[in-house]
């Protein structure tokens, strides 16, 4: 996915988007996490799977530093960041809150 693909995907409603690698050992627990938020958020929350080593330019723009990094955006903004493994119910939380805004 090349930068304008991206922006073009994360330019309306809510958009999480996991940036993570296939050698990363807390992504890949990560991983059913993600595939319970997709089920629960279906019709509200898009969600996007980014490897940053085959996208250094889209981890570099949006300071990825640690994997895995999930970044929530709203309308094209991003408005919330995650770093690190995180439990399903600390990123319903956070979704929750920004899809009350």
């Amino acid at each position: 996915m090349d930068l304008k693909t991206f922006q073009d995907n994360i330019k309306y409603g809510v958009t999480l988007v996991d940036f993570n690698a296939v050698w990363c050992a807390p992504c890949k627990a990560q991983e059913p996490i993600i595939r319970k938020l997709e089920s629960n958020y279906k019709d509200r929350v898009s969600i996007y799977e980014i490897d940053i080593d085959g996208h250094r330019d889209l981890a570099l723009k949006y300071m990825v530093q640690s994997i895995p990094t999930l970044i929530v955006f709203k309308d094209g903004q991003e408005v919330k960041k995650f770093v690190g493994l995180q439990s399903a119910a600390v990123l319903s939380k956070g979704l929750d809150e920004i899809l009350d805004l």
